[in-house]
């Protein structure tokens, strides 16, 4: 039977000890000096040398001609102590996973007390320390406190933090690391030269990645593709079938692919993987390892001259070519969109799904709006202006506006007219000046709020000057996600209003607002949330802007002929009546001023009977409240259950 390569080819001195000078020249120099501790612990990863710098270190303390950093190897106790040799008496070997229970420890320190059959020290190496109960840890402590001199405690494990504290504070502690793939190269060359057998280069990366770092698991790797070599030696194809890694081939045409936005031929080497027999999981892995390898080339052009990329050089080559057509934000969102679909195929019933769906986000950035995706768009707009070609197509200049929309696009833009204070005999001289409203413009005004009446711009600016940053209806549909994320900056409560409203038009500087909703229409039109919008707008799209919601049906209801609604204006006049009746009985007795229904009906009233004079109105009428101080006044169900509990019950609003 073969002895197995991390056997065969175990360190003998600390000279041999790959990776670990960090570890090995400050015990020589103990060594050397003298200056030997009665307990060592050494931590590390699995496979990176702990027991064997155990043994070499009893090793080099019972030679004869030792304590010495350099074993002679030709005495008794150094042929016994070698990595074939038969072992000795005085060198006991235990593992802390099957020994370490308290009778184990009690029994351990029995044994400790006797002096060494015929070596200098009698050392324990403890393997797997972390695996001692706190009670054999406890048996121990005294001994390890105040051990023997012949009595040297080697304690090994990969876990140091589950070791005593009692314990560990009385040992000199030596961390050992994973070995870098440079240094691993070198002992797997001198191996593969020590076995006799030809290895393409390209497989070394393959074994070194495999093997993580550790030189125990990196042997095995290359003990198994040594014993299925052929007589042409242990090939590319052959090491990447037996390992299960992608074939680069794939990786390359997945890069390429990535790089120029080709979606078809993204999923096209899915399908060649899946037809491959390839894992996704695995897949996903190794594309992750390549972006990595990307980054690095991206980054620190000398990546692979230093041993941080590890690849055949034609490998390299085309690596540095396609690290220069991903730009830096790209291949970061790449990787990190892959690094969390492993986590989300852990588990999966369908992980070529999962692979098509991280595949799908790497190629639409649009559809994300965290930070990788903005830069990976901003890097594309770059790329594409660079190479002479246009962002966007140029959109076709903007049709003129049918004659017919003319007067209803302006007539929002109509400054509101102050309201001043008229005695009721003065309001009585004016009201024949002034003209009835059409029934079909007094409609869509029944349909919005009072709240939601067009007010003047801000900036002061006239109606038919344009603000700095106006744009059309369809422009500031393109704008509307960043509007909405300035609105949740504001206030969460506007925003959730703003859920299912659309951009209606844009009228001057006006934003006409449609809500399928009408509670909710009611709830926009509202002077905080129209401000909050208006702000938002001001934010995203420069200038000042006012804010309309109204209802759909009172959009599609301007059109109509003025005939049409007059009956149902009829019919709803005695409706509103009551409606305005329930109100007066609800206002508070310092407020006479009469509601707008009440005007309306006076006015149909005097039209309709001109010889019935109206009833005098007391000429000392008080001056009403200010409207900023005067909430303004809700009829509906939810706006009044909202005030009952606000009222009654002292909650408040959150915004």
């Amino acid at each position: 039977m073969a002895l197995a390569l991390y056997r065969k080819y175990r360190p003998a001195t600390f000279a041999e000890v790959v990776g670990q000078e960090h570890v090995t020249e400050p015990l020589r120099t103990a060594l050397a000096s003298g200056r030997i501790n009665h307990a060592y612990l050494f931590s590390g990863p699995r496979g990176c040398g702990k027991t064997s710098s155990a043994r070499i270190m009893a090793r080099s303390l019972n030679c004869v001609e030792g304590p010495t950093p350099d074993p002679c190897g030709k005495c008794g106790p150094c042929q016994a102590l070698a990595p074939e040799g038969p072992g000795s008496v005085d060198v006991t070997e235990l593992d802390a996973a099957s020994h370490g229970g308290v009778d184990d420890a009690r029994e351990l320190r029995d044994r400790a007390f006797y002096a060494p059959a015929e070596s200098r020290y009698r050392v324990f190496i403890i393997d797997e320390a972390h695996m001692v109960t706190p009670q054999g840890f406890n048996a121990l402590l005294k001994i390890v406190e105040e051990p023997p001199e012949h009595l040297i405690f080697i304690f090994a494990t990969t876990e140091p933090d589950k070791v005593l504290t009692t314990i560990r504070s009385r040992t000199h502690h030596y961390p050992f690391r994973l070995i870098p793939p440079s240094a691993m190269r070198e002992l797997l060359e001198r191996n593969v030269a020590a076995e006799g057998v030809t290895v393409e280069p390209a497989v070394y990366p393959l074994v070194i990645r495999a093997g993580g770092g550790s030189a125990r698991d990196t042997q095995s790797v290359l003990d198994q593709l040594l014993a299925g070599a052929g007589p042409e030696g242990v090939t590319y194809e052959r090491a990447a079938a037996l390992l299960g890694v992608t074939d680069s081939a794939l990786l390359d045409a997945m890069v390429d692919a990535l790089a120029t936005d080709d979606a078809g031929s993204v999923f096209g080497t899915i399908d060649r993987l899946a037809d491959a027999g390839h894992d996704p999981r695995r897949f996903a892995t190794d594309l992750l390892d390549r972006l990595r390898d990307l980054i690095l080339l991206r980054s620190v052009p000398e990546a692979a001259d230093n041993g941080m990329v590890s690849a055949p050089e034609e490998q390299i080559e085309r690596m540095v070519a396609q690290a220069q057509s991903l730009q830096p934000g790209t291949l970061t969102r790449y990787a990190e969109i892959l690094h969390n679909g492993l986590l989300e195929m852990r588990g999966a019933t369908s992980p070529r799904l999962v692979l098509e769906l991280l595949c799908s986000r790497m190629l639409l950035p649009e559809v994300a709006d965290d930070e990788g995706a903005m830069l990976q768009r901003l890097e594309k707009l770059e790329r594409r202006i660079a190479a002479g070609v246009p962002a966007t197509p140029q959109a076709a200049p903007a049709a003129p506006a049918a004659p017919a929309e003319g007067p209803a696009q302006q007539a929002p833009a109509r400054p509101a007219v102050e309201r001043v204070f008229e005695r009721p005999s003065q309001r009585t001289a004016r009201e024949p000046e002034r003209p009835a409203q059409p029934t079909q413009e007094s409609r869509p005004a029944r349909a919005e709020t009072p709240a939601a009446a067009p007010r003047p711009p801000r900036g002061g600016a006239a109606p038919g000057e344009s603000g700095p940053g106006q744009v059309d209806a369809a422009g500031l549909r393109q704008y509307w996600p960043q509007v909405l994320a300035a609105v949740r900056n504001m206030s969460r409560s506007t925003e959730a209003l703003l859920t299912g409203a659309t951009v209606h038009s844009v009228e001057g500087t006006t934003v006409v607002l449609t809500h399928p909703a009408q509670p909710l229409v009611r709830r926009l039109s509202e002077p905080r949330n129209v401000d909050c919008i208006a702000r938002a707008l001001s934010q995203v799209v420069s200038g000042e802007w006012t804010v309309r919601c109204v209802h759909p049906s009172a959009m599609s209801g301007e059109g109509q002929p003025p005939s049409a609604p007059q009956a149902g204006a009829r019919q709803a006049a005695p409706r509103a009546e009551q409606q305005g009746r329930a109100r007066t009985y609800q206002r508070p007795s310092g407020s006479t001023r009469p509601s707008e229904s009440e005007q309306a009906r006076a006015a149909r009233a005097t039209a309709s009977e001109p010889d019935i004079p109206l009833p005098p109105e007391p000429d000392d009428e008080p001056y009403p409240p200010d409207e900023t101080e005067q909430a303004p006044e809700s009829v509906d169900p939810e706006t009044r259950a909202r005030n009952l509990i606000t009222k009654h019950l002292g909650a408040r609003p959150i915004d």
